[in-house]
């Protein structure tokens, strides 16, 4: 396993590297499938529809890719002439910018779990990244894609698209979709809010966030590496709780508010600690 050199100040391009799609953990299996025979996307301009971060990251990855590309365009432009357009839009606008779109080309969202039913009566697709955008720049590769389609055309189009861009497509279907964006919601909003708990904690005792920076890449670097139970260290898992009663209390005196999130983290770390180490891969 490879060690981090630690750094105190980090620039944007810096703090990415430390997410899903950095190469140290892109597999055999995702070289694979960014090496796979290329597919034919249908013949025309690739229309990207919305001005966001996703918008302006996958115009700006697709093109370098090789697509035809449009955009990031606004919302109501023209995309009669385009053989895909892709919406990258908030959830709530899906339905109304897919129904602006006349007939002919096929259209995509990149919600991690809107329904594909909210872009007919178009051959549709989705393809989700599974990694944090924070716009153009963003790197793509190694990084999974939830996809699915209305076709097998409009699917091929979703894996293509993400193969172009050196992500490994997976086919996540509309009934468990909701569950995935809960997962991936886990794995990166939620972290952050720990991560805020755990700064103002630090803060009561004189600690600012860059003293916990080693701490956290740390066990991030060991979950990567080995899975959850075997990178799980602490006094719940040494069984000693003594030490985290003692702990409970100290949160108690100064945040009293954040009782019931300990008390559900720590109940969790239990049944962790409890079940069986997973064989690194």
């Amino acid at each position: 396993m490879r060690v981090l050199s630690l750094r105190l100040h980090f620039s944007p391009r810096e703090a990415a590297r430390f997410t899903s799609h950095d190469p140290q953990y892109v597999t055999q299996d995702d070289v694979a499938s960014a090496d796979a025979p290329a597919e034919e996307l249908p013949h025309g301009w690739c229309d990207i529809v919305g001005r966001g971060r996703m918008g302006g990251a996958l115009a700006s990855a697709l093109e370098n890719a090789g697509v035809p590309v449009r955009g990031p365009l606004a919302r109501g432009e023209d995309s009669s002439d385009a053989a895909l357009v892709l919406l990258c839009v908030p959830d709530r606008e899906i339905e109304a910018a897919a129904a602006a779109i006349p007939p002919g080309p096929i259209i995509g969202h990149v919600s991690a779990s809107a329904d594909l039913s909210l872009l007919e009566p178009h051959e549709r697709f989705t393809m989700h990244p599974l990694l944090s955008v924070v716009g153009g720049g963003t790197r793509f590769a190694g990084a999974t894609c939830a996809v699915d389609g209305s076709t097998p055309r409009a699917l091929g189009v979703a894996e293509e698209l993400a193969r172009r861009l050196g992500m490994r497509a997976c086919v996540v279907p509309a009934p468990k979709r909701a569950l995935y964006h809960a997962a991936a919601s886990i794995a990166s909003n939620y972290l952050i809010t720990i991560e805020s708990v755990a700064e103002r904690l630090a803060k009561e005792v004189g600690l600012d966030r860059k003293a916990l920076i080693p701490l956290v890449w740390g066990s991030f670097e060991q979950w990567a590496a080995l899975g959850a139970r075997a990178a799980l260290t602490g006094p719940i898992s040494r069984g000693d709780e003594g030490t985290v009663e003692r702990q409970r209390a100290a949160v108690a005196a100064v945040a009293p508010d954040l009782l019931t999130l300990w008390d559900a983290l720590a109940d969790e770390t239990r049944k962790l600690a409890a079940s069986p180490s997973e064989i690194a891969s």
